[in-house]
């Protein structure tokens, strides 16, 4: 099974997932270590590889040592070009569709996709979105774009309907690292109802009951990054909160 047809099943069957977001520039290996640990513990589903940069060329190195010391599947969510490894189990190739950056659209992507092809990469084509979160962020002032409004709930819903149409398998609605305030519930619940698309949400997302929130509200893959930084155990919280909502799921239908 790829990981694109595990991705839907589990959301057929209102399984949710946990997503942990690991930059390269960031994480020292020996925090790594407690990382990983702790996220075989937790159940985690999967990792997220990548950042807005990426200077310190560890790309290779970080997803080798996850490799190395678990089986939970790896995927890069790359920031640009160079951020490309065939030690990944997969990518998820980004289409920024709430920006007006044609680079970011399909420009960077043709330049990637023989590499990808020779990496022999599992692709997922994702819309990503960028919400506002309070705050400027990497993303926003790399992809020289403006984020969506937090507020206006018809404009990310007609901007998943169009990625939808335009024949995407996923979509990613983030607020950015360190945002001030995650993404608002009535926003996913929208999104939701207006597209059958498997949604990734992250960006804000600090404890477990925020974690849970978006969940409920229609989030199939919950991505917390800087939270686990500074306390790799929460880990194990946020899990325990995303997974218990599958069996609720579960338990009523």
């Amino acid at each position: 099974m790829t990981l694109y047809q595990d991705i839907t099943s589990d959301k057929s069957k209102g399984i949710k997932k946990l997503a942990v977001l690991i930059d390269p520039d960031k994480v020292k290996l020996t925090s790594l270590d407690k990382t990983i640990h702790h996220a075989k513990n937790a159940n985690v589903d999967l990792f997220f590889i990548g950042g807005s940069m990426i200077l310190n060329h560890r790309l290779d190195e970080v997803v080798t040592a996850i490799k190395e010391r678990c089986n939970i599947p790896v995927l890069l969510f790359p920031g640009s070009t160079f951020q490309i490894t065939d030690a990944a189990d997969g990518l998820l190739f980004l289409s920024l569709i709430s920006g007006r950056n044609p680079e970011l659209l399909i420009g960077k992507h043709v330049i990637t996709a023989p590499y990808i092809r020779e990496a022999g990469l599992e692709v997922l084509s994702t819309g990503y979105m960028l919400i506002d979160g309070g705050r400027a962020t990497s993303v926003s002032y790399i992809s020289n774009t403006l984020p969506i409004p937090h507020d206006k709930d018809d404009i990310a819903v007609s901007t998943a309907m169009a990625g939808e149409m335009l024949g995407l398998k996923m979509l990613y609605l983030d607020a950015g690292s360190g945002a001030m305030r995650s993404i608002s519930s009535s926003m996913i619940s929208a999104v939701r109802k207006a597209v059958d698309l498997p949604m990734i949400v992250g960006g804000g997302i600090r404890n477990p009951e925020v974690a849970n929130a978006k969940v409920k509200a229609g989030a199939d893959i919950v991505v917390v990054g800087n939270a686990f930084e500074s306390d790799p155990e929460l880990i194990i919280d946020m899990s325990v909160a995303i997974h218990q909502e599958s069996a609720n799921i579960s338990s009523s239908s």
